[in-house]
């Protein structure tokens, strides 16, 4: 069989889980909108745009947002030993991420400016992972939920 002589089944794989979780993350911005965090979503389109967008800045710049603060981090974490340490950093990090998507999309709001920015990619962050293992769907953590489990918190 060409497909898994070649591994493309592994690719073809992770589209559909890719696929399956877009709306899936666009529902779970549109619950977000209706706890008391300030964050707004103008419609469901938004949030598909908005869901999108948050995965796509999350791959074009997890490197250079890591490399930006590699020196800060390996000097104030001991190279990852202080684990509180570096879950600050990764929250920075998918804050960065969460106000940037806001802040390029017309319609997705943060009234409360760094406090919905941080409150939102909280909530996002953990219930997006929950609701997709629940559906079945083999997701990894996002890396701020991960650090969140890693460091006995959640």
């Amino acid at each position: 069989d060409l497909v898994r002589s070649r591994g493309l089944g592994d690719v073809y794989k992770r589209q559909l889980v890719w696929l399956l979780q877009w709306p899936i993350r666009a529902l779970v911005l549109l619950l977000i909108t209706y706890l008391p965090l300030g964050v707004e979503m103008g419609s469901f389109p938004v949030a598909l745009l908005a869901a999108v967008v948050i995965g796509l800045l999350g791959s074009l710049l997890i490197l250079p947002l890591k490399a930006l603060f590699a020196l800060p981090w390996l000097l104030t974490s001991f190279g990852g030993l202080l684990q509180p340490v570096s879950l600050l950093f990764n929250w920075i990090i998918t804050v960065i991420l969460f106000a940037l998507a806001a802040w390029l999309i017309e319609g997705f709001r943060l009234k409360n400016g760094i406090v919905s920015a941080i409150l939102g990619a909280l909530a996002y962050s953990i219930i997006s992972t929950i609701v997709l293992r629940l559906v079945g769907l083999d997701v990894d953590f996002t890396r701020a939920a991960q650090a969140l489990v890693s460091a006995g918190v959640a």
